[in-house]
């Protein structure tokens, strides 16, 4: 079984973190979620995960696979440093019910994939049904682009996203002060799209096709917001309805 028209959960939700180390990490409720919505069946939900963005690090990935077998999934990844891990890596990807994008650097993820001609082969899977995923780089690469990091401490626009979603992403949204007010003025000069989505860290935001279906938060305080940008240049912010996972 699959998800039932083509699906993205792009967030801002990170793991939570315990007291045993850097590495101690907990899934969140969001990736069962996601499961859900690739229908399983019931049966263990399979899961990939794409690191990309922070450099297929692999003390990132072991946390993941350590967090995510614990909440009862069947977890694999595609690691592209040095080379593929997967011989058919099109196969892999479309063998899975969730494919999961880890947080990073959106620009040198983006570069990677397209080395690898990967954009493709996720849109097949996408369409196909498997629910794909991620948080902060792994919620801006499905849009036109958003705020980054990616090329230094100052956060700067990201205009090279895939652009399955025709919008701009604000991740983060409450975590940094400087994220809010980039996003209205790149939004207000032209430079990301004049229709946009943010999300508090906590906060994530589910696509059918290329419409956005619910926001979702995994605590109370977080938030998401529809951003537009008016005929006379400024930019409107409109907090969103928001279900609790």
């Amino acid at each position: 079984m699959a998800a039932d028209e083509p699906t993205i959960v792009a967030t801002s939700m990170v793991f939570q973190r315990g007291g045993a180390g850097p590495y101690d990490w907990a899934a969140g409720p969001v990736y069962r979620y996601a499961a859900e919505l690739a229908r399983t069946g019931g049966r263990r939900p399979r899961l990939c995960f794409l690191g990309q963005a922070g450099g297929d690090d692999i003390g990132s990935r072991a946390a993941f696979y350590a967090a995510l077998s614990a909440a009862g999934f069947e977890v694999s990844h595609l690691a592209l440093f040095p080379m593929p891990n997967h011989r058919d890596v099109r196969a892999h990807l479309l063998a899975q019910d969730v494919i999961w994008v880890g947080g990073g650097s959106v620009a040198n993820m983006m570069a990677v994939w397209r080395v690898h001609d990967l954009p493709p082969v996720l849109h097949e899977a996408w369409q196909s049904g498997v629910v794909m995923g991620g948080v902060s780089a792994g919620s801006i690469c499905w849009t036109l682009g958003g705020t980054t990091d990616s090329f230094g401490p100052d956060l700067r626009g990201f205009t090279d996203g895939l652009g399955w979603l025709p919008y701009a992403n604000g991740v983060h949204y409450d975590a940094e002060e400087r994220r809010r007010p980039l996003m209205h003025r790149l939004m207000r000069e032209g430079v990301l799209a004049p229709h946009g989505y943010a999300t508090d860290n906590g906060a994530g935001l589910v696509f059918r096709g290329t419409t956005l279906a619910e926001a979702i938060v995994d605590r109370d305080a977080a938030g998401a917001y529809e951003l537009r940008r008016t005929d006379d240049g400024d930019v409107t912010e409109t907090p969103l309805p928001v279900t609790r996972i």
